[in-house]
């Protein structure tokens, strides 16, 4: 492998020279810029801008832009004498344990070579105490014209570093959390263990870069002139009610894809589904009691249309108002304990109905009796009233004729 960069491990005052090797490679595919209408390539040239024209590498250096815009020459020279122990050093500051550092800070990781025979001692010796220890060493270096910030670690029976971040490179996460009040329940948290156990551990090694394969793929069949494959549709998922049942129906999903047989319906699924028919129950019951609402409601507007101008108040009908008020009063009441209140009025109104009916009968009687007596009295006086009539006349027609 080629180094990138020679220096020295400064462990204390022990020097350990290394060459820095890269520890990762990029097997992303990357494509060429063109001309879509000849395919020529699109490149762009490196071009002064005071002179207009084409300049080389040899003629290229470094300039710091200021606020103004001002360009500042800074030659290698001049970055070769920065006071910098670090320029050509990896200097260990800090032994600490791993679980320290945060992983949002892990960078590009590079291998630690050792540079010639002279570094086999040391080099080892720094791998074995590492090893010992269960610790990382925390380092300085300079690369690439910028000091930065290393972890060593042991990996197999080499010591490889990874560039850190700087503390203040690394940005809280303010606003990325939900900020509403959620609750989790224990079946819930019951069954994402359930659906972790089931996926279980996976070894690195079987994981790729289907994506890459694919394009793999388009570019062969495009070289061979055949047409490049279809992608596969995206199986749709259903639409999911609430998180208990996502959960259920990913871990199903889980053990089918390992080759197990999904169990039927757990207890925590038959859980929720109870608590969701529960809850359609308790709607289906607010509607019932919002359409009674509604009915007495009516009601009351009936009993509030204007009274009729002709005739007297029924007895009856307000007895059987009165007696109706005390159950309407309440309109949470069951069905079952407004039945028997109705048959109570009802009962009520029937007696108070058939009572009035009877006194009004009597007054009928009573009133027919005194008429009867009204008129045989105007009867027997009418008659005498015609005798004495009678008796006049013929005392009138007896002096006439004497």
């Amino acid at each position: 492998m080629r180094s990138i960069w020679n220096g020295a491990i400064s462990f204390g005052l022990v020097s350990i020279p290394i060459k820095l090797v890269n520890a990762t490679e990029s097997h992303s595919i990357s494509f060429r810029q063109i001309h879509t209408e000849d395919g020529g390539r699109i490149r762009y040239r490196k071009v002064c801008e005071l002179e207009d024209r084409e300049v080389s590498s040899a003629e290229i250096g470094k300039g710091y832009e200021d606020a103004d815009g001002t360009i500042i020459p800074i030659t290698d020279e001049d970055l070769s004498h920065l006071p910098l122990p670090t320029a050509r050093t990896i200097e260990i500051v800090a032994f600490v344990p791993a679980d320290r550092i945060d992983p949002l800070q892990m960078d590009a990781a590079y291998y630690l070579q050792a540079g010639g025979a002279p570094a086999a001692k040391p080099y080892t010796l720094l791998r074995e105490a590492l090893k010992r220890s269960h610790k990382v060493a925390i380092a300085k270096y300079a690369l690439r014209g910028r000091e930065r910030l290393g972890m060593l670690r042991v990996v197999g029976e080499a010591i490889a570093m990874h560039g850190l971040l700087w503390p203040d490179e690394v940005r809280a996460p303010e606003g990325v959390a939900p900020d509403t009040s959620v609750t989790v329940r224990d079946k819930e948290l019951d069954l994402a263990d359930a659906l972790m156990d089931t996926l279980g551990e996976v070894d690195l090694e079987d994981l790729h870069d289907e994506y890459r394969e694919a394009v793999e793929e388009v570019v062969a069949a495009k070289a061979a002139g055949e047409t490049p494959p279809e992608a596969p549709s995206a199986p749709s998922s259903g639409k999911v009610l609430d998180l208990m049942a996502a959960l259920e129906k990913s871990v199903r999903a889980a053990k089918r894809s390992r080759g197990e047989e999904p169990e039927a319906a757990s207890e925590t699924e038959g859980e929720a589904e109870e608590t969701r028919e529960r809850a359609g129950e308790e709607t289906d019951r607010e509607s019932e009691s919002g359409a009674e609402v509604r009915h007495l409601s009516q009601r009351r507007s009936a009993r509030a249309a204007p009274k009729g101008t002709g005739g007297k108040k029924s007895t009856s009908t307000a007895t059987a108002r009165k007696t109706t008020a005390a159950p309407r009063k309440s309109t949470s009441k069951t069905a079952s304990s407004t039945q028997p209140a109705k048959k109570a009025t009802a009962s009520k109104s029937t007696a108070a109905t058939k009572s009035t009916a009877k006194r009004a009968a009597a007054k009928k009687t009573t009133a027919k009796g005194t008429t009867a007596k009204g008129t045989a009295a105007k009867g027997t006086a009418a008659k005498g009233t015609t005798k004495k009539s009678a008796a006049k006349k013929a005392t009138t027609a007896r002096k006439r004729t004497a």
